[in-house]
């Protein structure tokens, strides 16, 4: 009989956990398997009143959810053969009962899918939780191409054969859980979600996410494609000025036509080469990919030479300047354009 291996990672956890544990004892469907993140030894009793049957498995020292989870995969596919689905939960008591047990049905009845138990973030939700996540649902939509509204959740269901695949994702504290949905949209694995209860205990206090370090982590999509964009921008700039101080003796209009459109052709090319691959890993083919980006770049050259004659011919403001503010402006245009249509097949 194929058994679930129910994984919780566990830091500093307080007597949720045990409650928890407690309303699986007698389901011999599911295997618990905890680890112990480095809580330390204020932390010894907790774990000393597990329930019988449960696994536990330690770090030495605190070494982040996502390595927390790993090892748990790492245990069950080397020692629980019989179990043929894995489901994680939070030792903070956000995950009921009946919530990891209807997500892991859904992924048992659905091979070779991520069931994720999304939350719906209704009722008395602390503000850092809700603004984190709708922030994260927007960049997780246009970094993958895919829409998901709970991208936080740590509660996730999946078989044996995607666990094979989840061990080797980079990434040791929450920012794992973000890779493994970017993963899973950039292989075409299908991800799906059940409805479950919003739960926060004590205004989430609990929670150990460090909304600097962590939130920087999971946001390093946003950093890559501005480091793209800025060495992008560079080129541009630069190559711009040159060639507008080279053809300073042309009539206004054509030096300002010749500096702006040749500096951003040398500039896009290499703006597409490195946010194809580094960036959004796109699954869409060159060719489509190239054409789709050359009809943007079209569109971004015609706005920045329009902007650019307004500012520098019309107004009369300096190149430099001008330069530097209509780049700005177009950024974000560029993001989710290129993010959602660019390098992404339908789905």
């Amino acid at each position: 009989m194929m058994k679930t291996a129910l994984i919780i990672p566990a830091y500093k956890p307080a007597k949720e956990l045990l409650n928890l544990l407690a309303q699986f004892q007698g389901n011999d469907d599911f295997l618990p398997v905890v680890v112990d993140d480095g809580s330390g030894p204020d932390f010894l009793p907790v774990f000393d009143a597990l329930p019988a049957g449960v696994t536990l498995l330690r770090h030495p020292q605190n070494r982040g959810k996502g390595a927390a989870l790993k090892t748990a995969f790492r245990h069950v596919l080397d020692h629980c053969p019989d179990c043929g689905l894995a489901v994680t939960a939070d030792a903070d008591g956000q995950h009921r009962y009946g919530d990891i047990l209807r997500v892991s049905q859904r992924a048992a009845s659905h091979p070779g899918t991520l069931v994720l138990g999304s939350r719906k973030f209704e009722g008395n939700v602390p503000l850092r939780s809700r603004l984190g996540n709708g922030i994260t649902r927007k960049v997780f939509s246009v970094a993958s191409g895919v829409s998901v509204y709970d991208t936080q959740t740590g509660l996730r269901a999946f078989d044996r054969e995607l666990m094979k695949g989840f061990v080797d994702i980079p990434g040791d504290r929450y920012e794992y859980e973000i890779n493994m949905l970017l993963t899973a949209a950039q292989s075409g694995i299908p991800i799906e979600e059940e409805w479950i209860d919003t739960v926060y205990i004590e205004d989430n206090a609990s929670s150990h996410f460090n909304p600097f370090r962590d939130s920087f982590k999971i946001y390093m999509c946003i950093f890559k494609f501005a480091a793209s964009s800025l060495l992008a921008f560079a080129i541009d700039y630069v190559l711009a000025l040159i060639l507008k101080a080279l053809t300073a003796a042309w009539p206004p209009a054509m030096s300002l036509n010749f500096s702006v459109i040749v500096a951003r052709l040398v500039s896009a090319t290499v703006n597409f080469s490195v946010n194809r691959r580094m960036v959004f890993n796109g699954n869409e083919t060159l060719g489509k990919a190239l054409l789709k980006y050359a009809a943007l770049a079209a569109v971004v050259l015609a706005l920045n030479l329009a902007l650019m004659h307004l500012l520098t011919i019309r107004l009369g403001w300096p190149f430099a300047l001008s330069k530097i503010l209509v780049e700005v402006l177009l950024f974000c245009m560029n993001f989710v354009v290129q993010g959602k249509f660019v390098y992404r097949k339908k789905a």
